[in-house]
């Protein structure tokens, strides 16, 4: 019988608690952000623009590197994870850097009961979709933390590329569908985490995936406008053991499969 999404979700949060301290450890970022730099894209850096002063909330932020990274470059903060103990790493590496960051405990869902204010900047990126099981709602909850003339932006990983598995070497095949189905995916396998392959996750993860077109549309129902949209061929994580490291913590297919897209970026704003 399929777990109800409460269940889901706080398998999600649990598996999130645990693997948090093994992120924090592993995690290169971390150690970019302990050295005086910058733990973000170049893509987000220029799509995004300066954020000198500017209000930022971070969707799903995990242990707050790419928060952190923000508020290092002049914004003012505030991000938001489900999980507890993400959070605590991120509030250590805050005290550590000695940076201003506000960090809060919530479901996305229920965020609008917990937090107030608008800001001049919603963003989230990397691995975040998948968590959610109502994008209408999502999009509905940026929109509501917007100000007028805000900018909504997010770096995801391309959703066609989740059909795909690799059956033979730097040949992925078509394995799974595309299309949004209501009920999660469970995943209860015994791959090493993609943060550090030696340490596999003892709580499953169950997992939504969304369509360009879901994304899209539910972007579109929040009155939302889309600015720019853009497709890449290049990876945050080594999704398949054939992938190419072509710069540090990013991968590409090789050929023939190098024309795949592998991540998306979207920039939207809401009308003033």
């Amino acid at each position: 019988m399929p777990p109800s999404y409460k269940d889901a979700e706080d398998n999600n949060r649990a598996l999130w608690d645990e693997i948090a301290p093994v992120h924090f450890n592993a995690y290169r970022e971390v150690e970019i952000l302990r050295k005086g730099g910058i733990a973000l894209d170049e893509l987000e850096l220029q799509e995004i623009g300066d954020v000198t002063g500017k209000s930022l909330l971070h969707l799903q932020c995990h242990i707050g590197t790419d928060t952190l990274s923000w508020a290092r470059l002049g914004a003012i903060v505030t991000g938001v994870d489900f999980s507890p103990r993400s959070l605590a790493f991120a509030q250590q590496l805050q005290r550590e850097l000695g940076l201003d960051a506000t960090f809060v405990q919530s479901n996305i869902y229920d965020l609008p009961g917990i937090l107030d204010g608008r800001f001049d900047i919603v963003y989230t990126s990397r691995g975040v979709l998948c968590w959610l099981r109502d994008l209408n709602a999502w999009a509905q909850i940026i929109a509501r933390y917007l100000k007028p003339g805000g900018i909504f932006y997010i770096m995801e990983s391309h959703p066609f590329l989740n059909v795909f598995e690799e059956t033979e070497p730097g040949r992925p095949s078509i394995v799974y569908p595309y299309f949004h189905r209501s009920e999660p995916t469970l995943w209860d396998d015994q791959d090493g985490d993609y943060a550090d392959a030696s340490y596999v996750a003892q709580h499953p993860s169950y997992e939504w995936d969304w369509s360009l077109g879901d994304i899209l549309g539910a972007l579109l129902k929040a009155d939302l406008v889309v600015e720019s949209f853009a497709e890449h061929d290049r990876l945050f994580f080594q999704r398949f053991p054939s992938m190419v490291e072509v710069a540090p913590g990013w991968f590409r297919l090789p050929p023939p499969a190098d024309g795949v897209p592998l991540v998306f970026t979207l920039r939207a704003r809401k009308p003033a």
